[in-house]
């Protein structure tokens, strides 16, 4: 495993990570403990000691779940979580100092930790960032010992730059991919120079980038991927990356085509993003130990060459780039 510096945090994290969404079982399915204890333990064995978590995955389990990991650990682990998403309805107006200092206090006691290492703020609307008392009131929790940093969840770029602003966000975590490229044209070079570090999620677009689905691929009926390809219930961008699933599928067979029939696309997605030295770490989910262990070998593989980087930008260009450049 390689280890990048999460910007001014100074933390040196593992460059793959996991993300928890999936954990203990797929998108949609009850938690299952067993499998997520095995899950986290085999990515803390094979070298991960960052795992991003949040207060609404899995109902509360996956942060539980992390909680008794990092315990179970025998070196130092350090835990990202986030809030605000169970703001009901999920609108500025009702974000509030006092409302976030009770979520970060939960997610205290379900870490079973006396601090968070990076509490993040989940995806809020982009009014939010217009509202220094909220990010105020994460400084009085750093100066409290609740907190060591804050850092922010975005849905897009602007909102990431707009974070920039303040001082205490050390990180944005954001949807970068091979089929999700406008985050380095200018957050990524700002956030070098604000010494912020860079978290990227949703790195094979909801497993579209893994190379396995066909235009007929059937999800299950919690699934995100079945119920919120429209934007329905959350973000679209946050299903297949917010490409529409059959042009999606269309491009990935055509970058398999133009790639030696050996290449492992699921480790050439996650080595493509780690190509960005912006990039501090990769979290891809994982809903199996099997899931684990294949994506920790894309730490082990040389980097892209120019040729398949040039092919994976043409791609982009003519599939890609017209449905969800601007958007996000």
């Amino acid at each position: 495993m390689n280890y990048r510096t999460l910007g001014k945090t100074g933390f040196d994290i593992s460059e793959i990570s996991l993300g928890t969404w999936q954990l203990g079982g797929k998108w949609g399915t009850d938690f299952d403990e067993k499998l997520a204890a095995e899950t986290l333990d085999t990515a803390i064995e094979g070298g991960v000691n960052f795992i991003d978590t949040a207060d609404v995955y899995k109902g509360t389990e996956s942060e539980t779940a992390v909680g008794k990991a990092i315990k179970r650990a025998d070196n130092r682990i350090y835990v990202a979580t986030k809030c605000g998403r169970q703001i009901n309805p999920h609108i500025s107006e009702n974000y509030t100092p006092e409302t976030l200092r009770v979520y970060v206090e939960d997610s205290l006691r379900r870490l079973d930790v006396d601090t968070i290492d990076l509490i993040q703020l989940h995806c809020p609307p982009t009014q939010v960032y217009y509202r220094p008392e909220i990010f105020g009131e994460f400084e009085k929790l750093k100066d409290e010992g609740k907190i060591l940093n804050l850092g922010v969840s975005i849905e897009k770029v602007e909102e990431g730059i707009k974070a920039l602003e303040y001082e205490n966000v050390t990180s944005i975590q954001v949807i970068y991919n091979m089929f999700r490229q406008r985050p380095h044209e200018k957050l990524f070079p700002m956030a070098k120079d604000k010494n912020v570090g860079i978290i990227v999620r949703v790195p094979l677009a909801s497993g579209l980038l893994t190379g396995k689905f066909s235009k007929d691929e059937s999800f299950g009926e919690k699934d995100h991927r079945n119920f919120n390809r429209e934007g329905d219930f959350f973000d679209v961008g946050e299903t297949f990356a917010g490409i529409p699933f059959e042009k999606g599928v269309e491009a990935v067979e055509r970058l398999k085509n133009k790639l030696p029939d050996d290449t492992n696309l699921v480790h050439l997605a996650l080595r493509w993003v780690l190509m960005r030295d912006e990039v501090s770490c990769v979290i891809p989910g994982a809903s199996s130990v099997e899931h684990v262990e294949s994506n920790l070998q894309a730490s082990e593989i040389g980097d892209v060459s120019q040729e398949t980087m040039d092919i994976i930008d043409k791609i982009y260009e003519s599939d890609i780039k017209p449905f969800v450049h601007q958007r996000w």
